[in-house]
């Protein structure tokens, strides 16, 4: 199954696909991405809930995890559910202190006893003292009770002997909707918890005032204050179900943010690696690990070098083998072109196995010649020993080719031991090779080798220790370099002990394509990732994985940061969690519970008081983060308005204010909130208000503002309230004449102060305000409120008060004491919500710009591998090995018809390389051969040579071709062949021969600036290639075919300064404008007699660099 598809997606729902889609780069190469949005059920546990607001994850799996996530979010928030509670029980202590008496000492012990609990409960969650299933599903229901026996006991105790129906009504209104804020537990159990305790609440009420007041009981009025009280009540259940309901979303957000910041890690650590592996397939891990150190360097540092960079190491102590397959033009004609190639990967697979097992670094191939390094680049004592060892093991594997394809194929192996100097060269088509005196007489010993045996020098046998039989070689009678070298040659015969597990371990399932067999490669997916290898049920698979010492895998393209949680291991442990979504949640919740243990907010990032970022940047960040849920806030200054001008009808019915401040303050209302909804619903809303939303939401000060002027339209709604009631009051006399009138708002003062209490609600409801806006609404409702309660309602508080005190002989706080006192509680504990709330949403906030970050370094980095890999292979190949494969998947190979191929090598730098000290070994001499490929490499970013694709070096031979492009027709543009004419089909051939000439002008230039004489030997063709990758472990790109073959003789026997070309190529380019002096017909290893021409130049100047002349001085103009 693709990683890609690992992630269960959830069902998707059109009505919240705008607020919680999600789109994650399954491929970020292509943008691709995949929606992930919260599914809108008509079942679950919220039935309680409108529709359009029960919001689930589909499957319940995810959904279970959210609630786990949920609850140990609000873990922290429950700690303040019980500060809540001692700082009501501060409050009885201190009415109980200001009027002390023996009948307070039962209140008094009550609330000690509370407050000792509700401390003990603070230290116990603080410091996850309790046990966690404990914790998890008892303590909520726990403190419910402790708090609602709290509030029995204190009006039982204090209010037992003249109840009233708005006893404790207040506090029981503040701690229900602190439940819905608090409580870790789903909305069902907390909507049933509190109707169920203001239910009790009201019944017991209701039932005690009856009984007391049996002679006189006025049935309306206590009608009218219990329905006062049920509107209060209703009132705190639909703010803190909104409320709820908002907290679940941004939670929800943040949980679908955290899903998607895991996805995205482990889809691109999944591309990184897979893009890493075949990195460290081409290129040993200290020249990726360099080259990668290099990207990260700024580009000013790179403008200060002198010269291009080169990636070359001196290794001494090193054996090379060199293998070639004899017999191999035999082999190619009896098989076609793609069965070849087929054949090749299979081999070269089964030897990069073998290297693997010996200790081997394969360094190139070459057509059919194969040879690598051990010692490289770690040194190893018995590097000649694995060097033999493998020779014999490729002896045996040809055999296999041998037997089954009925041709005499065989291995002449030759292995030298010395020092090479290993590393790339250029900038373009990274390959590594090695270079030195000694590879050249290891590639000399291969050549005077014999077929089916292992040639090794003299400086080989002195390693080898006696650990295998020799025979004397006589290379020199078969090779004239050895010759006039004095090189002493052997012949290994067979080792002394049987190899460990034999030589060769497994036979090769060769095979005709057209036959009914197994295919001759076995693709297999590991990991996500093309892994193709000739499986062995003798040889277990060498692990891919490098190890450091402390056991931990190493990753050269990732940064490694000490995290509890690594990307490594989760992109691991995914292999189980696309087929078990358990295992996949249980990787969530890891990433989840490492994040929310890593202290966001800490006391260097925000200041103690304000809480603001120290950083202005990080504040400014904040402050214009949209929160849509800005509209649901305005709504509930709606909906406390209404409920409040609820109440002061059962109240007073006949109080005219209150419909006048009802209506003015909900058409306010409705204003601000449809003007702060418009930027959420922009194709609902005028766009002019959409901007203006937009504007406000984006706005600091215009924000506050408006938050501000929707809690004094609430406010001052009840100011207004009470200040027409005192006047009211005042018309119908003072306290001294009487109760006032029956059913009037001086009856019931304490409602007004509860009506406080709501708007205190409505304050912390607001999002996108800061807690000291918060904190500034507040002090100003509780400094209106106190004041209208101390000195314009005096004597209503005063009258009320005697009232009671005509019937109980207990003493009670002053009521408009208590009410002040009971607003200030309350508007002390909102303060530290908000605080709790603030430091909540800036963690979060926090946490999504770190999931920002992260993924821009994943994408970061994986911008680097990608480079890497594609200035290795082609592109469309590298997105053929990096992309989803599937198991019955071939190699990848393509044909071209039409293709230009080019060799050109620089002769004379052999008589220009020395290794002498002056020249660091041979280094410098190699230096400058990388300036010389590095400026042939930049003429190809040049528009004019963008379908010329260079393939590779071969020492300080460079070979391109022109037309090799994915989906292309034989001139490489995207155009179908049928339409183009002769002209336009062979573009890419003349652009590949004004590449020849500006290869040539550009050699000049550097002769001309370092006094030096080098020159191009270039050999062109054109025709019919087959492109393809070969290679298991390591996978090469490279064409083949006959045309290469004609263009490499080309080349080698072509003449200095001169691009030598055959007829048929010269009839082509004659067309563009090229001229061409005829040499004649020469020999042509295999092919006989060829007539060739040379290239000269054209009558026209060419697109080349700066259209300078190709006429070198050395050359003949011939304009035959």
């Amino acid at each position: 199954m693709p990683r890609n598809r690992a992630f269960s997606e959830p069902e998707c729902s059109a009505e919240y696909s705008a607020d919680y889609s999600v789109s994650l780069p399954s491929d970020p190469e292509h943008g691709v991405g995949r929606t992930h949005e919260v599914t809108v059920r008509s079942s679950g546990p919220c039935l309680c809930l409108p529709r359009f607001m029960r919001l689930t994850f589909a499957p319940e799996s995810l959904e279970n995890l959210y609630q786990t996530y949920f609850r140990r979010q609000r873990h922290e928030t429950l700690l303040v559910l019980v500060v809540f509670a001692a700082l009501f029980d501060c409050y009885v202590l201190l009415t109980c202190a200001v009027v002390y008496g023996t009948d307070k000492l039962a209140p008094a012990l009550a609330a000690v006893a509370g407050l000792v609990a509700h401390v003990l409960l603070f230290i116990l969650c603080k410091y996850k003292l309790l046990p966690e299933r404990l914790a998890r599903r008892f303590l909520p229901y726990i403190l419910w009770v402790l708090i609602l026996a709290q509030i029995f006991c204190y009006l039982g105790l204090n209010f037992s002997r003249s109840p009233e129906p708005s006893d404790t009504v207040g506090w029981q209104a503040f701690f229900v909707f602190s439940f819905f804020i608090t409580l870790p537990l789903r909305l069902a159990p907390i909507v049933l918890l509190t109707a169920l305790s203001c239910g009790i609440h009201t019944l017991v009420l209701g039932v005690t005032v009856a009984q007391q007041r049996q002679d006189g009981l006025d049935e309306g009025a206590l009608l009218r204050q219990i329905l006062s009280n049920v509107a209060i009540y209703l009132c705190a259940i639909t703010v803190g179900t909104m409320s709820y309901y908002m907290a679940d979303r941004k939670h929800r957000k943040a949980f679908l943010e955290a899903r998607q910041s895991l996805e995205v890690k482990l889809n691109l650590e999944e591309q990184s690696q897979q893009q890493e592996r075949l990195m460290l397939s081409i290129l040993p891990k200290h020249v990726a690990d360099e080259m990668l150190k290099d990207m990260k360097k700024d580009p000013s540092q790179k403008e200060m070098q002198q010269f291009n960079t080169m990636y070359m190491y001196r290794h001494e102590n090193v054996s090379i083998l060199f293998a070639d397959i004899v017999g191999f033009t035999q082999l190619s004609s009896s098989c076609s072109a793609q069965e070849l190639v087929k054949l090749l990967n299979e081999l070269f697979a089964r030897f990069d196995k073998l290297a693997a097992k010996y200790h081997q670094l394969r360094i190139k191939i070459l057509g059919d010649c194969y040879y690598c390094i051990c010692g490289l680049p770690e040194y190893r004592e018995d590097h000649a020993v694995c060097s033999i060892m493998m020779g014999l093991a490729m002896v045996e594997a040809i055999s296999y080719v041998r037997e089954k394809t009925k041709t005499a194929v065989d291995m002449r192996v030759g292995v030298h031991s010395g020092t090479v100097l290993g590393g790339v060269l250029g900038q373009k088509r990274w390959q590594y090779d090695v270079w030195s005196t000694d590879v050249t007489v290891a590639n000399k010993m291969e050549a005077g080798g014999i077929p089916g045996r292992v040639h090794i020098s003299q400086s080989t046998m002195d390693c080898l220790k006696g650990e295998f039989e020799v025979e004397p070689g006589e290379g020199g009678t078969r090779c004239e370099y050895l010759k006039e070298k004095g090189i002493v040659t052997y012949l290994v015969v067979v080792p002394k002990q049987p190899l460990r597990n034999g030589i060769n371990g497994v036979k090769l399932s060769l095979t005709s394509s057209h036959g009914g067999s197994p295919p001759l490669v076995n693709t297999k997916e590991r990991n996500g990732s093309l892994s193709l290898a000739c499986t062995s049920p003798e040889e277990p698979e060498e692990p891919d994985a490098r190890v450091e010492e402390d056991g931990e895998a190493v990753n050269p393209s990732f940064p490694n940061p000490r995290r509890r949680l690594r990307l490594r291991d989760l992109a691991e442990r995914v292999i189980d969690a696309s087929q078990n979504e358990q295992e996949l949640n249980k990787l969530l919740n890891e990433a989840l519970l490492e994040r929310e243990s890593v202290q966001a907010l800490k006391g260097k990032s925000t200041f103690r008081l304000s809480m603001r970022f120290i950083d202005p940047e990080m504040e400014t960040r904040y402050s214009v983060e949209k929160e849509k849920q800005s509209g649901a806030a305005f709504s509930c200054s709606c909906v406390v308005l209404f409920f409040t001008a609820l109440v002061e009808v059962f109240i007073d019915p006949w109080l005219v204010a209150n419909y006048v401040t009802f209506v003015v303050g909900e058409v306010l209302l409705l204003i601000l909130t449809i003007c702060s909804l418009a930027a959420i619903f922009p194709r609902v809303f005028p766009k002019k208000l959409v901007a203006f939303s937009t504007w406000i939401d984006r706005t600091r000060w215009a924000r506050n503002t408006w938050a501000m002027a929707a809690i004094i339209i609430v406010t001052m709604a009840d100011i207004v309230d009470m200040l027409s009631c005192w006047q009211d009051h005042g018309r119908m006399g003072n306290w001294t004449a009487g109760p006032p009138r029956p059913g009037g708002c001086g009856e019931q003062p304490k409602y007004y102060s509860y009506i406080a209490l709501l708007a205190l609600v409505a304050t912390i409801m607001l999002v996108q305000v800061s807690h000291m806006v918060k904190l500034t609404l507040m002090v100003l409702i509780t400094g209106a409120a106190g004041t209208v309660n101390i000195y314009a309602w005096e004597q209503i508080f005063d009258q009320y008060d005697h009232r009671r005190g005509q019937q109980s002989t207990s003493s009670l706080v002053p009521s408009k004491y208590s009410m002040t006192a009971m607003i200030f509680i309350v508007m002390l504990s909102f303060y530290y919500f908000s605080r709790h709330v603030e430091k909540l949403a800036r963690t979060l906030f926090l946490w999504k710009i770190d999931v920002h970050d992260q993924k821009e370094r994943v994408y970061e980095m994986r911008r680097w591998n990608e480079a890497l890999v594609t200035n290795m292979l082609p592109e469309h190949v590298a997105r053929h090995f990096l992309g989803s494969k599937k198991r019955d998947e071939e190699l990848y190979s393509q044909s071209y018809d039409e293709i230009g191929v080019m060799f050109a090598s620089l002769p004379n730098f052999a008589d220009f390389y020395t290794e002498e000290s002056i020249n660091n070994g041979g280094i410098e001499c190699l230096r400058f051969l990388n300036e010389i490929i590095s400026d042939f490499d930049a003429l190809l970013d040049e528009p004019q040579f963008r379908c010329i694709t260079k393939i590779k070096t071969i020492g300080s031979t460079y070979m391109a071709a022109s037309g090799v492009t994915p989906d292309a027709n034989a001139n490489g543009y995207s155009t179908k062949k049928e339409t183009l004419s002769d002209k336009e089909r062979w573009q890419h051939l003349a652009d590949l021969a004004d590449f020849a000439l500006a290869m040539k002008v550009t050699l000049m230039n550097i002769n001309y600036q370092s006094f030096n004489n080098f020159m191009l030997r270039i050999g062109m063709n054109k025709g019919a290639v087959l492109a393809g990758v070969i290679g298991a472990r390591k996978p090469h790109y490279d064409i083949w075919g006959n045309t290469v073959n004609v263009a490499s003789r080309m080349e080698s026997t072509g003449v200095m300064g001169n691009i030598q070309v055959v007829e048929e190529t010269h009839l082509i380019l004659k067309e563009y404008g090229f001229r061409f002096v005829r040499r004649g017909a020469i020999y042509v290893k295999g092919k006989g007699e060829l007539l060739t021409f040379f290239l000269k130049g054209r009558e026209k100047q060419g697109s080349f660099i700066n259209g300078s002349s190709v006429t070198l001085p050395h050359q003949v103009v011939d304009s035959s």
